[in-house]
């Protein structure tokens, strides 16, 4: 068991001392004022007038019947017009769902079908006709609302304990769940914040506007006074150095390669990105050696993230923490978090054994959104959520992570986790990236197929080759029996490994029968 208590070494710029999103929003626009809100491509905005702007469009939305309770669904792409309709909404006490515009038709009818929106706003396609939803405006038409000057909005009685987002999965396992959250988990988010906040921040992300990443993060941004900078699309090594030169940003988010492809343009060393204190890893973990490499050529610490859906905050690593644990674990859990890796039976196991990663705390959602059953699935006995992936602590704390519950594979009788084996190929010097599944096997029952991305794909490296690294470090019942060479990891629209993609290419390349 790990508790983690660790105070932050500051403070917010505006103390949490409001009992609502919309009194939070005030002071932001009062506190912040000129400052930078939202930088994207080609447009700006700072918090006055992004607070200035909302308060219009809730009282647009009030007309159009929307009042607390309800639920505002966005069909629109991250930046600022999605952030003015999430501020909107809370101000009237109104509920904001996001649809990934990655996802399919299935899946956005079953977000809208679950949420059953009173309001719809959507961008270039108008959503699809449901009886749920009761009325929609397109972007176009919501741009005319934000010059408007209107009276006050009316007075809502809104709490902490009332709903003010709803975060869906991304459907891998199924249809997409909707976890939703109060203002007191947008607080709690803000607390745990850790190294990724100070005080008036700079923070570049690429992240979706509806996931977790940004939805959890509202009172982080308000009581922080954070600048949420959108680099342009589609990303570049080039167009990203060019982004945390040019809008000074203090905290720059990507996923290996791109902090790899970063590292790779000329002229680089510490002056190059002054005001950039820390860097976030997002989606898998970074190798020893990339951790090692963008300490020694541009000075910025590389961080670890562990989060979910149902808690955009659990653990992290410490910019201190050596290139090892940054690479090997996630860290320790953060401010006001708790987490159990248990076995079968819900005991607690000590450090070094693997189980079932089991969480609790102020970041943790409050449920799924209307599906009691589902909700009192995914608690125990002891109010944990139980999460879907498996780890084991470290004797020093650190989480490190195994892979899914679903996603290990038996191979001759002896369990094997895919992300242990993954992180021992992605080191070998001829992989870029790597990923690792079980593919169902006559008497062995299951065997473990590599997919790698080359660093020289003129020169990729041979099953071989991979089976001698990988039992250097482990069993040798976990080196991998076949590989296959592809361009890219496939990506779920969650930016996560699509493992169901890759069961589908080991069909369609199966490993040659053995003689």
């Amino acid at each position: 068991m790990t508790t983690q208590t660790r105070s932050t070494t500051t403070r917010p710029s505006l103390e949490d001392t409001f009992a609502n999103t919309r009194e939070l929003l005030d002071a932001a626009a009062r506190v912040h004022g000129d400052r930078d809100a939202y930088v994207q491509p080609g447009s700006r905005t700072t918090f006055a007038q992004w607070i200035s702007q909302s308060k219009a469009v809730a009282r647009h939305f009030v007309d159009a019947g929307v009042g607390k309770g309800d639920v505002v669904t966005l069909l629109l792409p991250s930046g600022i017009d999605y952030a003015t309709c999430y501020a909107a909404a809370a101000m009237v006490g109104a509920i904001t769902s996001g649809v990934n515009g990655r996802l399919g038709p299935t899946e956005t009818r079953s977000i809208l079908a679950v949420s059953a929106p009173a309001l719809v706003v959507y961008g270039s396609q108008p959503p699809p006709e449901l009886e749920s939803t009761r009325a929609s405006v397109s972007l176009e038409e919501l741009r005319t609302w934000y010059s408007d000057q209107g009276g006050d909005l009316p007075a809502v009685d809104i709490g902490r304990d009332d709903p003010v987002a709803i975060i869906f999965s991304s459907g891998t396992t199924g249809l997409p769940k909707g976890a939703w959250f109060d203002a007191a988990n947008l607080a709690a988010s803000a607390q745990a914040a850790g190294i990724m906040s100070a005080p008036y921040d700079r923070r570049m992300t690429s992240t979706p506007f509806s996931h977790a990443g940004y939805m959890s993060k509202l009172w982080d941004q308000l009581l922080w006074g954070t600048a949420i900078v959108i680099p342009p699309t589609p990303w570049t090594a080039a167009g990203m150095a060019r982004t945390l030169t040019d809008e000074r940003v203090t905290v720059g988010g990507g996923v290996p390669t791109q902090w790899a492809k970063l590292l790779e343009q000329p002229g680089l060393d510490r002056t190059s990105f002054p005001d950039l204190r820390v860097g976030v890893v997002a989606t898998a973990p970074a190798s020893p050696d990339l951790v090692q490499r963008t300490a020694e050529l541009i000075g910025v610490p590389l961080v670890v993230r562990y989060a979910m859906t149902e808690s955009p905050t659990v653990c992290g690593t410490d910019p201190e923490d050596s290139p090892e644990v940054q690479f090997r674990t996630v860290g320790r859990p953060q401010y006001g978090m708790t987490v159990h890796v248990t076995g079968s039976d819900g005991t607690t196991l000590p450090s070094g054994e693997v189980g079932r990663v089991r969480i609790k705390g102020g970041c943790v959602m409050r449920g799924y959104w209307r599906d009691p059953e589902l909700t009192s699935g995914a608690f125990d006995s002891e109010g944990f959520f139980v999460t879907g992936d498996l780890g084991k602590f470290t004797p020093q704390g650190n989480l490190v992570l195994a892979g899914r519950f679903g996603d290990m594979y038996i191979r001759g009788g002896f369990n094997v986790h895919p992300v242990e084996v993954e992180q021992v190929i992605a080191r070998h010097t001829a992989v870029r990236d790597a990923a690792v599944i079980g593919h169902s096997a006559p008497v062995i029952g299951e065997i473990g197929v590599a997919f790698v991305v080359p660093a020289d794909p003129a020169h990729p490296p041979t099953l071989a080759e991979l089976r001698a690294w990988t039992t250097t470090m482990l069993a040798d019942y976990k080196a991998p029996d076949h590989v296959i060479v592809v361009d890219a990891i496939p990506q779920t629209a969650m930016a996560k490994t699509d493992r169901a993609r890759l069961r589908e290419l080991a069909v369609a390349d199966p490993p040659p029968a053995r003689s």
